[in-house]
Order: C-alpha cells, then sequence, then structure tokens
C-alpha cells in the first residue's frame, strides 16, 4: 500500500489528467458540436456551474464524512462523466455534461486539499505546492496524451475511455492510504459566520479568484489561440499548454524550499508579476515561440497560487485536536471556482467580439490584480496573529 503522502498526490495527478484530457481536446469537442467562440464559452459555463455551486456542499460533506468518502464520490462520477462527453452533440448537452464534472472536480478539490493538509501538518512540512504539482504533472500527462492521440487520428471516444480506465486504476490503488481527516465533528459543522466575517479569507479568496480566470484560460483557451489566432495546427496547439503544465509542475516541485525561503507572500506576489508578463508577451508578441515562452512563464508564476493559499486557509482554520480547515478551504475554493465560472464566458465573450489575444491580454491585466491582493492579505494576517496574541494574554 502507498504512503498517505504518495496516494494523495496520485489523486491530484489523477484529477490532473482528466481535466486536461479533455480540455486539451477542446478543438475536437467545438467541431463534434458546432460550437462558435461564444457557444462553447457558454458550454464551459457549466462546469464552472458546477464547481461552484458544489463546493460549500462539498466542504461541509468532507467535515462530516471525511476527505477519502469525498474523493471516492468525485472520483467515480468523473471517470463515468469523462467519456460521456463523446455522446454531446450540441453545445447545450456539452454544457450539461460539463456541470457533472465541474460538480465531480468541487468534490475532489475539496477532498483531496484537505487530505493534503492533513498530510502536511503530519509531516509538519510546507508541502502542499508539491501535492499540487500532481495536478500539474497529471495535466502534462493528460495534454501530452491528448497531443499524441490527436496526431495519431484517435476519435474521441477511443481516447477519453482509454484515460478513464487508466485512471479508475490509480483511484482503486491508492484510495485505502489516503486520510479521512474526521475529527470534531461538533466543532467542523458549527456556523459560517466566523468564516464569513474574517477579511483574511476573502482576501485569500480574491487572489485564488485571479489566478482561476488565468488557469481557466490557459487550459480553455490556449489551444484555441493557438490554431486561431497562430495558425498553427491542432496538435501543436494541444502541446502548447505543455509548456504551461511543465514550467507549473517543475515551479511547485522545488515549492517547499521556495516556501521556506521567501515566505508564502513574498511567493504569492512575485509568482503574480511573472505570469502577467508571460501571459503579455503571449498577445503582444506575434509568433508561435513567444506565446509558447509566454504561457510558460505564466505557468511558472501562477504555480505557487492554489498550494499557498490552500495551506494558508487550512492554517487559518486549525482546531486545537488538529484537525479543521474544511469550512475555509470550502469557502477560498467556492470564491476561486466563481473564477471559472466568469472566465470561460468572458473570455469567449471578448473574443466574440474582438479576437482571443485581446481576451487574454485582459486576463494578465487580472492576474496583476493579485499583486495588492497578496500585500493586503499579509497585513490582515499579521492582525488576527496580534489580536489573538492579545486575547491569550489577558487573565
Amino acid at each position: 500500500m502507498p504512503t498517505p503522502r504518495l496516494a494523495v498526490f496520485a489523486v491530484f495527478l489523477f484529477n490532473g489528467a482528466l481535466f486536461l484530457s479533455w480540455a486539451a481536446r477542446m478543438p475536437a469537442l467545438a467541431a463534434q458540436v458546432g460550437a462558435t467562440e461564444a457557444t462553447l464559452g457558454l458550454a464551459l459555463f457549466g462546469a464552472s456551474v458546477g464547481l461552484a455551486s458544489t463546493a460549500p456542499f462539498a466542504a461541509r460533506i468532507c467535515a462530516r464524512v471525511g476527505a477519502r468518502r469525498l474523493i471516492v464520490v468525485g472520483a467515480t462520477v468523473t471517470v463515468l462523466a469523462v467519456p460521456g462527453l463523446t455522446l454531446a452533440g450540441s453545445p447545450f448537452q456539452l454544457g450539461l455534461i460539463l456541470f457533472v464534472l465541474g460538480a465531480c472536480g468541487a468534490s475532489l478539490d475539496v477532498g483531496m486539499n484537505v487530505a493534503a493538509v492533513s498530510v502536511t501538518r503530519a509531516l509538519d512540512r510546507p508541502l502542499m505546492p508539491q501535492f499540487h504539482a500532481g495536478f500539474s504533472v497529471g495535466g502534462l500527462v493528460g495534454s501530452l496524451g491528448a497531443a499524441a492521440a490527436a496526431a495519431a487520428g484517435w476519435g474521441l471516444t477511443r481516447h477519453l475511455v482509454t484515460v478513464a480506465v487508466i485512471g479508475a486504476v490509480v483511484v482503486v490503488w491508492v484510495i485505502r492510504a489516503v486520510p479521512n481527516t474526521t475529527g470534531d465533528t461538533a466543532a467542523a459543522v458549527e456556523s459560517d459566520r466566523p468564516v464569513l466575517k474574517r477579511p483574511l479569507l476573502w482576501l485569500l479568496a480574491t487572489i485564488t479568484l485571479c489566478s482561476a480566470i488565468a488557469e481557466g484560460a490557459a487550459s480553455d483557451w490556449s489551444a484555441l489561440f493557438f490554431v486561431t489566432e497562430r495558425d498553427v495546427s491542432e496538435a501543436a496547439a494541444a502541446a502548447a499548454y505543455s509548456g504551461f503544465s511543465i514550467a507549473m509542475a517543475v515551479a511547485r516541485l522545488f515549492g517547499e524550499p521556495a516556501q521556506r525561503r521567501v515566505g508564502p507572500y513574498r511567493l504569492l506576489a512575485s509568482g503574480a508579476v511573472v505570469a502577467a508578463a508571460g501571459l503579455a508577451l503571449a498577445v503582444l508578441v506575434p509568433f508561435p515561440a513567444a506565446g509558447y515562452v509566454g504561457f510558460g512563464l505564466a505557468g511558472l508564476g501562477l504555480a505557487f497560487a492554489f498550494p499557498v493559499i490552500m495551506d494558508l486557509a487550512g492554517d487559518a482554520g486549525r482546531r486545537a485536536d488538529g484537525t479543521g480547515g474544511e469550512r475555509e478551504i470550502g469557502l477560498v475554493t467556492t470564491v476561486a471556482y466563481t473564477g471559472f465560472l466568469l472566465g470561460p464566458p468572458l473570455v469567449g465573450g471578448i473574443a466574440h467580439a474582438a479576437d482571443l489575444s485581446v481576451a487574454l491580454g485582459l486576463v494578465a491585466f487580472v492576474v496583476a490584480l493579485m499583486v495588492p491582493a497578496v500585500l493586503l492579505a499579509r497585513r490582515s494576517r499579521g492582525r488576527e496573529l496580534t489580536r489573538s496574541a492579545a486575547g491569550s494574554a489577558l487573565p
């Protein structure tokens, strides 16, 4: 049986591989259902609605039943829904299936992040970037597999069924080693009001919101951007996202020493600057090579946003028994998923009115907004620690 650390890493990898397997074949899916840029954006809106509407409930369920059971449910439906994409015959049907995938993704995300926080606490190491590297590695595997399948002439059905079967085998192998995470049930289901009133959590959520818009734009629109704006083949366009995933995966693999050296807030702010510059390069310089470099820099800069924020949110909700953080992670991920909710129709609508270069340029500006949000979050955390210390000193 694998260790809990390896098991949680494998769940992250599974989630990334299945997600990017279908996202990287977006041009083929769009052709299958006859979607334009605008209608494709609305179809992708279904996945975002599923993510955003399910995350709050997933956090509450996770607090009651534990991360392992939540992951089992999310993974099971995912391996059934991914091949189901090949049955869609219209943008509306595609949106319905993507809604189911989005709901499963929310369950998987909340469950795997809570399980990852449990492992980092047990080992007392800032390992969240490495766990999220699993998602990036999975995304790399999924996008490269999509590129290879497209180049080999595989149809969507053959490709996505193969991916689903492999993913199911991986989950069955590791699931018993995933931490269950259940703790003090009474504390876990207490009122959400204290969570909703904490400025720190809303600032952390804002950072992930901006990051989610950028990551969603890269995964959903990069292939179409290279096909329509840079005139490359579908196989080359699918491989373009690989640069984003490689940069993100490598950065996250070295995330532990980086976070120890510079601290979480400096890491978040510097990453935002790099990501915004990379996206600006991709859209302003009209050559495919510049686009590949730009998306690589975007992946490098965004690498630490989600893992570091999940770590900070989990720490903000830690209870005396060593468990906790489910509601805090749920709040942050719910707001972050509105980035996936708003991103696809926003990018698609702007692309329809102008072009994808203009739309992705706006995304670069959104990423730059992460910098002031990080500075405010660090200040808010300092105020919380000061009040906590003052409260502890009272007789």
